[in-house]
């Protein structure tokens, strides 16, 4: 079985709920939670590469946290896509990597399914040109540091989002805090 048989339940309760609650809508074809905030809630989760209703679907770790999304949203209105895809036509070691964590996510979706319409197809521009910052940030936040120079830039541009609290309803939090609490006794 490979992770896309996974069943959502597999994941917790309290956490499809945060993520129901950043996104606004109910989450679709979730195969795990990739990285948490140090608030506590997830910030990424890893999507099957091919929906339940059939359709390819090539955005494998996707930004959940709507903090984090905003902010990311307003350094591509401010351009920084442009500017790094420039920057990738005439800086050939940052070409390489970036080529290097196209197929860094390419490998991890694979260890999740196959889906021959996308076999090369990333996401977020990779590797020739930067298409979607939110992509690139949710890459670096769940495969860790130097991997995608692009995302760990990005990051590196942002201030500490989790700061103000976190970004779902304070009940869900207080849920959160109960199930950690009576898992220690």
């Amino acid at each position: 079985m490979n992770r896309s048989d996974i069943d959502r339940a597999d994941i917790a309760a309290t956490d499809m709920a945060a993520i129901q609650s950043q996104l606004g809508r109910a989450p679709r074809n979730i195969v795990r939670v990739a990285h948490r905030c140090p608030c506590g809630h997830p910030d990424v989760v890893e999507t099957a590469p091919r929906l339940s209703d059939g359709t390819p679907f090539p955005t494998f770790y996707y930004l959940t946290c709507p903090r984090a999304a905003s902010l990311v949203g307003t350094l591509e209105a401010g351009g920084l896509m442009r500017d790094m895809t420039e920057r990738l036509s005439h800086d050939d070691d940052l070409a390489d990597r970036y080529r290097r964590a196209h197929e860094s996510y390419l490998t991890a979706r694979a260890a999740v399914g196959e889906v021959e319409e996308i076999a090369d197809v990333s996401a977020g521009g990779m590797p020739d040109r930067v298409k979607c910052l939110h992509v690139l940030v949710a890459h670096s936040l769940a495969a860790g540091d130097a991997v995608n120079p692009l995302g760990d830039e990005t990051l590196t541009r942002l201030p500490a989002w989790w700061t103000a609290g976190p970004c779902v309803q304070a009940e869900l939090a207080a849920e959160r805090s109960a199930e950690s609490g009576s898992e220690r006794r």
